[in-house]
């Protein structure tokens, strides 16, 4: 009888591997989608939800969105928020199915500036996200909506992360929007003044809890057509890496250092800011959100039209609350 068990619990993990839906995921292996990428992939998250995952790598940002448009990969995980609606503003079969990168900021000046509230900024040189960004976009609305600075009461010093740095430091600038996450692997010996969190300042602007997005999930639609539940158990994969990345941060600067060759210090500053930095939601705040963000470029001539209300697709996010 025992054996017939044994035999029978063996034939039925075969067929559940066998059975084990086929997905190509796309990521970026730089930046802060590197960490969620990194939990996701070397702790096998999604395969443990019955899934057959080919990780693709890719060295550029904007990789994994031009790589789902020949479906060359079917999903693309923590894509550029911009560019993921910007595609289906002009048509591209994809589907935006979850949040995942807060578009998180901190406006800063040198210790000891006689700036001393955002809005001494005015005639002031600020380093931040080039023109054209979700984050410059994101910064310039609330520099306006929150304190009445107009794009031409300051001039804008672009930059990429580590630039902006070099401006501070360099004192190039007279403020900058920077990330924590940055400003935690910088040198103790740089002393910083924080005016505002991009965040807070976000949602005081949209008077609403959804925070700025900076990275979202997209699917090619052929895919999660054919394959809804496997979207929908990648989307619980994510959600429980983002409570394991909360609860385990030294695991997490562990595997930063084993899988990107970062220094014990960079991956523990990374680590620590996996809080205020990942999400893994798609509520309608979140989508209302993205949608607000669409508008604030396109006003600013950085977006020609919307993406389709049905680009926006929450059904296998829903589902995926129903996967323990």
């Amino acid at each position: 009888m025992r054996l017939i068990q044994s035999l029978v619990i063996a034939t039925l993990l075969t067929a559940g591997a066998a059975q084990a839906q086929k997905i190509k995921v796309g990521y970026w292996t730089s930046g802060f989608s590197l960490g969620f990428g990194v939990v996701m992939e070397q702790l096998k998250f999604a395969e443990k939800e019955g899934l057959d995952v080919e990780w693709v790598k890719f060295a550029e940002v904007n990789g994994p969105t031009r790589a789902i448009v020949p479906q060359t990969i079917d999903l693309a995980f923590a894509a550029p928020s911009t560019a993921s609606m910007s595609i289906a503003a002009d048509g591209v079969p994809v589907k935006i199915v979850l949040a995942t990168q807060i578009a998180e900021a901190q406006i800063v000046v040198p210790a000891g500036s006689p700036i001393k509230s955002i809005a001494d900024l005015k005639g002031r040189k600020i380093g931040m996200s080039p023109p054209g960004s979700a984050t410059h976009a994101i910064v310039s609305s609330v520099l306006e909506g929150n304190y009445g600075l107009k794009a031409t009461d300051y001039s804008v010093v672009p930059g990429n992360e580590g630039r902006l740095s070099q401006f501070l430091l360099q004192k190039e600038v007279d403020a900058a929007s920077i990330r924590s996450v940055t400003i935690a692997q910088m040198s103790e010996d740089v002393k910083l003044t924080r005016l505002a969190s991009v965040v807070d300042e976000w949602k005081k602007l949209t008077k609403s809890n959804a925070a700025p997005i900076l990275a979202v999930t997209i699917v090619h639609s052929d895919y999660v057509a054919k394959n809804p539940e496997a979207v929908a158990r990648f989307i619980a994969a994510t959600r429980k890496a983002l409570e394991f990345g909360s609860k385990n941060k030294d695991k997490v600067a562990e595997l930063l250092q084993q899988a990107a060759n970062m220094k014990p210090t960079g991956a523990k500053a990374y680590a620590s800011q996996w809080d205020g930095a990942y999400m893994a939601s798609f509520e309608t705040g979140d989508v209302d959100s993205l949608k607000r963000m669409h508008a604030i470029r396109k006003a600013a001539g950085a977006a020609k039209s919307d993406p389709p209300d049905a680009a926006f697709l929450t059904g296998p996010y829903q589902r995926s609350k129903q996967i323990k």
